[in-house]
Formats: C-alpha cells, structure tokens, sequence
C-alpha cells in the first residue's frame, strides 16, 4: 500500500500515522505488517501486510479487509494497493 501523508512535515509525524495504521491492522487482522520503502520521506510511505494461508480465498478475503480498513482509516492518503502471490 502506498501512503501520501500530506500533512506530515516531519519524520515524526510520518511515524505516528504509520505506526497507528501498522498497530490498528495487525490487531484486527492477525496480519504481519512492515514499512518497506520510502522510510527516509516524511511525506511518503509504503507499507507491506503479509498472511499466510493454505486457501487462497481466506488470504484474498484477509487481504480485501486489511485494504478496505486502510481505506478507512487514511482515506484519500492510500493511493495504491497492489497484491502479490507467492
């Protein structure tokens, strides 16, 4: 997922939005979650959420849910959600 946090105009207050969306989506997903690019902007931040399943369907079902949750949590900050399958 890639975040544009506008109103941030420091690291700090990158971290906080980062941190509480991190902390709110691994709560009510179970899932693993980390920053994994743009951690040197204050405006910018690409998150990762993983899960593991042995169906496909659950993980998608998971996945739809940590991307609708973003979505409502930042609003118009998320501008990209892709998915890739391993």
């Amino acid at each position: 997922m890639e975040l544009r946090i506008e109103h941030a105009h420091s690291l700090k207050e990158k971290r906080h939005v980062v941190r509480s969306l991190k902390d709110r989506l691994r709560e009510k997903f179970n899932v693993s979650i980390s920053e994994i690019d743009d951690m040197d902007l204050h405006n910018s931040a690409v998150l990762a959420a993983a899960v593991v399943s042995p169906s496909r369907d659950f993980a998608s079902k998971v996945l739809d849910g940590v991307e609708r949750e973003a979505e409502s949590l930042v609003g118009p900050m998320l501008i990209r959600a892709d998915r890739e399958w391993l």
